[in-house]
């Protein structure tokens, strides 16, 4: 119980007041004390619970029969649980006596109305959990903790709109009232109490940039019922009482957690006394509640595939029918982004990120546009925010885009546990430069929100290194039945040297890689022995190996991973205008769904008639259980600098585990 009001007792007259169910008032009696008043007596009609404190020293006592020593620092405390029928309808009386007089000196009278006033809202409490000793002021992570949750309405639920629903201050159909979270506000007591009394409901201006509140005014099953009284210009509200005893507000979520906002959303229903016409309104009781807003959650490429984006273009016509074959057998929804909508910008996967938020009520997946705004930049919009899809981005007021802010530049890490810390939706991994140097690095503000959602706590690797600059170019996600569940694949240099050496040992030194390529006369062969006589390549590729290595160790120290959780990819690099790109198609580039891979396929040396490099990489997964198809990408992507993971892109299952579940 908490404290609430003074009420201040006279001998003079009867005094009246109002208290809340279940909260204490303190009775003030010093106000009026007879001269000679040694010891007093308190009396509670049934219904009232009134306590004595006799001093500081002491801890209350329930009343009784008894008179109680007068002391300056006695406090008397009341407390009504049940809600009264009438006004005035229980009291208090106080007696002061003198060890001289049988009789009392004077009696004051307390007339008291109880008013059960609550805000409730679904506080995600675990099955069990008595949600009367949750204090709903508070947000508590953790598989015990507590606290409502809202979302973001950042779908578009009616086809009459060309916004998001969280652009509208009306609800435009009734589908979009199920992306909010309701909260209720009950109030029992005497009708006639509400003739001088009000119920404000009231958020802080800065919240209300965050959150919008629609009122249920009259039958739920039409749009025009519901009624904009909170969010933006609108600070307070005072509620009619259409229902009685209830009334039920939907509350939608306007802002994602950002850097200058936690994420945490206070509302307040205040009972002010308005009874008096010489004096302002006087503030009874305050309940609250606190939201916090859903965080968008990004899914690694171990979680099952629902549907696969790839764009088509004029000169990838074989890649689209790959794609789709391989979607196909994995089960999944194919969606094809026409020509005359991506201009011929191919790079999907560097467009967008594909996340999704949740509540215990609902959950969708959540496109977040990259600032990067290719030919491709309405296609997020446009074409992916609908009915339960919702959209986010962020862009630089000054515009300091570079290529590290395309999103094959984020990747998110399967769960793990690093240095004692669970991660059980994993770790957002971002490329940038080395500490304390000038190169590239992601936007502030993508970093920003990234860093805000605090449920998959980014890490930053190292990727100024490469031309386009991507974590995609170098690592990879992949299922796996026994260990952690996956295996890390991390672009190796050392171990494509190794092989090549191996297979010249063996009498294959002049099996050529790029045989077979078709439709481009940039490429020329070169054989195996040429490649391991090239000290520029070798050399480059030292440098290269070093700059994952790096990486490596960052890894495993902020993802938990030991060398049996990470496979090498035999992969090898070239200089351009002093950065890395792949020599040839790049083997952790891949398309991940379940347990079937699409990796570029690299025209590698054929030996035997097979492709040493397709073997060995099907010598390292296929083990794990995973099925390897080899996609031609080499004129369509490779010569672009990109391919099939730059060329795709993936909505994937959301995981099982709940977020508010953690505890970051």
């Amino acid at each position: 119980m908490s404290l609430q009001r003074i009420v201040r007792v006279s001998l003079e007259h009867p005094t009246s007041a109002v208290c809340v169910a279940g909260v204490e008032t303190l009775v003030d009696i010093y106000g009026s004390v007879p001269e000679g008043t040694e010891m007093f007596e308190v009396y509670g009609t049934p219904g009232v619970d009134v306590y004595i404190c006799p001093n500081v020293k002491r801890d209350r006592e329930r009343a009784d029969t008894r008179r109680w020593h007068f002391d300056v620092g006695s406090q008397i405390i009341v407390v009504m649980n049940s809600p009264s029928n009438e006004l005035n309808d229980s009291h208090v009386q106080i007696s002061y006596h003198s060890s001289r007089d049988s009789l009392p000196l004077a009696c004051a009278v307390l007339y008291l109305t109880c008013v059960d006033v609550t805000l409730d809202c679904d506080l995600s409490c675990e099955a069990g959990q008595n949600r009367d000793f949750v204090d709903k002021r508070q947000w508590v992570w953790g598989p015990g903790g507590y606290g409502a949750i809202l979302l973001v309405n950042c779908d578009r639920d009616s086809a009459s709109s060309d916004d998001q629903d969280s652009c509208d201050r009306r609800v435009r159909c009734l589908q979009d009232l199920e992306d909010m979270s309701v909260m209720v506000l009950r109030t029992q007591g005497p009708d006639a109490l509400f003739d001088d009394h009000k119920l404000i409901l009231h958020t802080s201006s800065a919240d209300a940039e965050r959150a919008r509140v629609f009122h249920a005014c009259g039958p739920e099953d039409s749009c025009e019922a519901y009624r904009h009284v909170l969010g933006q210009n609108k600070v307070s509200y005072e509620v009619p009482r259409f229902h009685g005893d209830e009334e039920r507000f939907f509350v939608e979520g306007l802002s994602f957690p950002d850097a200058g906002f936690s994420g945490l959303i206070a509302f307040h229903v205040t009972l002010l006394d308005d009874s008096n016409e010489d004096f302002s309104e006087t503030p009874i009781f305050t309940d609250t509640v606190v939201f916090r807003v859903a965080p968008w959650i990004m899914t690694p490429s171990t979680q099952p595939p629902l549907e696969v984006y790839v764009c088509r273009v004029r000169n990838n016509t074989c890649f689209v029918a790959a794609v789709a074959e391989l979607a196909r057998r994995a089960g999944c929804k194919l969606t094809i982004c026409p020509q005359a909508e991506n201009r011929n910008d191919r790079w999907i996967q560097d467009e967008m990120e594909l996340g999704y938020i949740q509540a215990p009520h609902k959950t969708f997946p959540v496109v977040f546009d990259s600032p990067r705004n290719g030919e491709l930049q309405n296609f997020p919009y446009k074409r992916i925010l609908g009915p339960d899809f919702g959209y986010v981005t962020r862009e630089p007021r000054d515009n300091s885009v570079s290529g590290l802010d395309s999103f094959g530049n984020l990747e998110v890490s399967p769960p793990v546990v690093a240095n004692g810390k669970e991660y059980p939706l994993g770790r957002i991994l971002f490329g940038g430069n080395l500490p304390g140097s000038r190169g590239r690095r992601v936007t502030q503000v993508v970093r920003d929100f990234l860093h805000a959602q605090k449920v998959q706590p980014p890490v930053e690797l190292f990727v100024d290194w490469l031309a386009v600059g991507h974590v995609d170019e170098f690592l990879s996600f992949v299922p796996a039945t026994d260990g952690k569940g996956f295996r890390m694949l991390l672009a190796s240099p050392s171990a494509c040297f190794k092989l090549f050496q191996e297979k010249q040992k063996w009498g294959h030194g002049d099996a050529l890689l790029f045989q077979g390529v078709v439709g481009n006369q940039q490429v020329n062969t070169v054989s195996i022995s040429q490649v391991l006589s090239n000290g520029n390549l070798i050399s480059y590729n030292k440098f290269v190996q070093s700059c994952i290595d790096w990486n490596r160790e960052v890894l495993k120290r902020e993802l938990g991973l030991a060398e049996q959780d990470i496979v090498d990819i035999p992969q090898l690099f070239k200089m351009e205008r002093r950065k890395a790109v792949a020599f040839f198609p790049d083997l952790v580039n891949m398309l991940v769904l379940g347990k079937h891979l699409g990796i570029p396929k690299p025209f590698g040396p054929v030996i035997n008639g097979r492709c040493c490099l397709e073997e060995k990489v099907r010598s390292l997964l296929e083990p794990l259980g995973l099925r390897c198809t080899f996609i031609d990408d080499f004129a369509p992507y490779h010569m672009l600098h990109g391919e099939v993971h730059c060329g795709t892109n993936v909505r994937r299952q959301p995981f099982s585990f709940k977020w508010w579940h953690m505890e970051p």
